[in-house]
């Protein structure tokens, strides 16, 4: 009787997930978005080839222009370590929620690793430098240049590597929590560099933070 009721129990728990999973695609798909990968792909390759951080003051100000209310101020623009997949890079959030985020990205280093199988797509598109790319389930890899968009789908793992000086504005939508687990893991699992940690959740909360009173702001609460 034991053995049976441990049984009905798991498909009861794995019912509920799979229909919340479900509900939860449903709610991304149906979802309105204040970004568009290829607005921001487009305006980072405006940008390609620039100093790094020329290219990176001038995204920041039109994003700024375009999207008022949806980019941190200067005061909460952070370069924070990011160690994740075996590599080792640099990010600076300027949005986020938890379905959408925007941020600059890149090494000073040379670096690679795995990339990550997330419940979200992820596009970069390269300022300076190079990014290889060897996908899941072939023998050869892509480089890419500045200019460049990579388009990372949803469920996709590949192996990443960036040459040093390489930089890239990113954009990511879907479940972002998902992400969450593979960008911290290597911080408090083999860095333990609990100050990082804390860097990255502190920026994260501000952006949602933003997000949540710029939607309260719209719909007349503030």
């Amino acid at each position: 009787m034991y053995f049976p009721t441990i049984l009905l129990k798991l498909v009861v728990v794995l019912g509920a997930l799979a229909l919340v999973l479900q509900c939860l695609r449903y709610c991304l798909e149906s979802k309105q978005y204040v970004f568009n990968k290829d607005d921001i792909a487009k305006l980072a390759k405006q940008y390609a080839g620039l100093d790094h951080e020329l290219a990176f003051s001038k995204v920041v100000l039109e994003l700024r222009k375009k999207y008022p209310g949806h980019i941190l101020p200067d005061e909460d623009l952070k370069w924070v370590f990011v160690n994740a997949g075996g590599w080792m890079g640099s990010m600076c959030l300027l949005h986020a929620s938890l379905t959408e985020y925007v941020l600059l990205f890149g090494t000073a280093v040379d670096t690679s690793g795995h990339s990550g199988r997330y419940w979200a797509e992820i596009s970069d598109t390269i300022i300076s430098g190079t990014f290889r790319q060897w996908k899941e389930g072939t023998t050869k890899s892509d480089v890419y240049y500045p200019g460049d968009t990579i388009v990372h789908k949803p469920g996709e793992a590949t192996s990443v590597q960036w040459t040093a000086g390489t930089w890239m504005v990113e954009y990511g939508r879907g479940f972002i929590p998902s992400t969450l687990g593979f960008a911290l893991a290597d911080t408090i699992f083999s860095t333990q560099d609990f100050v990082t940690l804390f860097y990255t959740l502190q920026v994260y909360i501000k952006g949602m933070l933003l997000e949540a009173h710029t939607y309260l702001t719209e719909v007349g609460v503030f």
